[in-house]
């Protein structure tokens, strides 16, 4: 008897769960907009993903696609809040409801859809897989020579997994020495605790560009890993999590489209092709059918740039980090970045 109440205590408590979620279905959206912003989980401080200018304004990819969200839901990029969080607080933060969408160079993967009470709506931000920086003087050229190496890496990040893995399986050694920030892992590296410092490598260019002397650094040629970096939201709330997604692959859309923060309130009024109406809501309904206004894209657009614009402004060639698009140009133009029709 005591097992069979002990059954149906799980059972109910289960059920209970299950309308507690569906119960949420929409209520994250219908908060933001009783607040008037949307607030955002960033990184601690990151060049070209997220960290705050000489005015204090949070600038970069990540920063942006938060923006962009807020003027699909606003009308307004500027309706948004920041809050910056290091990689041990991120998922707690959305957990707790603190932050709407995290979009905090994270990485997608398969525990973290699936076992948080988080989901990742299918956009990705950038893709990146983990490296490593080294000291010129080291003398190093790949990172097999990092046999017996000291390495700096961030806690609570997938980079640690990754390294163990990467170095059991070629046969070689190392010593992990652990930080809460990525700011303290690369002074450490520049004071010569570790020998090497490993991260995502979006990360080590924007690390390196930090340091005193960053010609003096070097990263090393090996892609260890798969890391795409996406937003995340509440897991239960699929309405949110669907703008998320489509304002994501709206900035994909409008770049594939020609369609740039300079022209598309033209394009919107006078386009003939029938993708680019769609898109821009000349024709049909599909900004209503995620509960955003008919002209949600022009919004985006105008006021934060296509994905292009974003990337070049952020991490592209004029700024210091001299990311080339790589894997992250158009799926037209070589790279893996892919977005479904507005239709």
């Amino acid at each position: 008897m005591k097992m069979l109440k002990s059954t149906l205590a799980v059972v109910a408590a289960a059920a209970a769960l299950g309308v507690s979620s569906f119960a949420q279905a929409g209520a994250t959206l219908d908060a933001i907009q009783k607040k008037g912003f949307i607030q955002c989980g960033v990184s601690d401080g990151l060049p070209g993903f997220s960290v705050p200018d000489a005015k204090g304004t949070i600038v970069g990819i990540d920063a942006d696609v938060c923006r962009a969200v807020a003027a699909a839901v606003f009308g307004d990029a500027k309706k948004v809040k920041f809050s910056q969080l290091n990689a041990k607080e991120r998922f707690t933060a959305l957990q707790s409801g603190e932050i709407d969408i995290l979009s905090r160079n994270t990485t997608w993967t398969s525990s973290r859809d699936a076992s948080m009470g988080l989901v990742f709506p299918g956009f990705v931000t950038y893709y990146d897989g983990v490296g490593f920086l080294a000291n010129s003087k080291l003398g190093v050229k790949s990172a097999k020579e990092l046999d017996g190496a000291t390495i700096c890496i961030q806690a609570g990040t997938t980079t640690e997994l990754n390294v163990s893995d990467y170095f059991r399986s070629n046969g070689l050694k190392y010593t992990p020495i652990t930080f809460d920030t990525s700011d303290e892992s690369a002074k450490s590296l520049e004071s010569g605790r570790c020998d090497v410092l490993t991260s995502d490598k979006s990360q080590l260019y924007a690390q390196r560009s930090k340091l005193a002397s960053p010609k003096d650094y070097v990263v090393l040629p090996e892609t260890i890993s798969k890391e795409p970096l996406a937003p995340v939201v509440r897991r239960g709330d699929e309405e949110w999590a669907e703008i998320v997604r489509w304002v994501g692959y709206a900035l994909l859309n409008t770049e594939e489209a020609g369609v740039t923060s300079k022209n598309v309130e033209a394009e919107a009024k006078s386009t003939k092709n029938p993708d680019v109406a769609r898109l821009l809501g000349a024709d049909g309904e599909y900004g209503p059918q995620l509960k955003l206004p008919k002209d949600w894209v022009v919004k985006i657009v105008s006021q934060v740039g296509n994905y292009g614009e974003i990337f070049e402004k952020n991490l592209g060639k004029t700024t210091p980090l001299e990311i080339d698009r790589g894997m992250n140009a158009l799926w037209t133009n070589g790279g893996i970045q892919y977005a479904p029709p507005v239709r």
